[in-house]
């Protein structure tokens, strides 16, 4: 599949050629991460049926779950109202999204008001990152 297939111009890319994208999980709908795509990644997610981002402090693709084993399966692919934002339904092989070991990476909840809050860690460590990415 081309990276310039007619429906990736659809799509309001920023002035780097990226795009937001949120994975959420199929069944529970939890939101578990947020990550960028460039046309090849989208185009690459299509053809390929699993997650691949764009990694923009490595400067390249990420087939999510390559280090880990932890792969999103894609079930659906959306494009919001304004079209600029993919939201990729996916089934998380392994139950960890996040690369700290938790399910998802929104592992931390504001709890208390603007004068006295703090952020909460309201999610368990499923595995250690150690022993993922050797």
């Amino acid at each position: 599949m081309s990276s310039n297939a007619k429906w990736l111009n659809k799509v309001k890319w920023d002035e780097h050629g990226l795009v937001p994208v949120i994975a959420q999980e199929v069944g529970s709908n939890d939101v578990l991460m947020f990550a960028w795509m460039n046309r090849d990644a989208l185009a690459k997610t299509i053809e390929s049926g699993e997650a691949i981002y764009w990694s923009r402090s490595r400067k390249k693709l990420w087939h999510k779950g390559e280090e880990s084993g932890h792969t999103q399966k894609v079930h659906e692919v959306r494009l919001d109202c304004d079209e600029d934002v993919v939201l990729l339904k996916v089934e998380q092989v392994g139950a960890i999204a996040c690369h700290t070991g938790r399910h998802s990476c929104f592992f931390q909840k504001f709890e208390g008001d603007a004068k006295e809050g703090d952020w909460e860690t309201v999610e368990p460590v499923l595995k250690n990152p150690e022993t993922i990415y050797k």
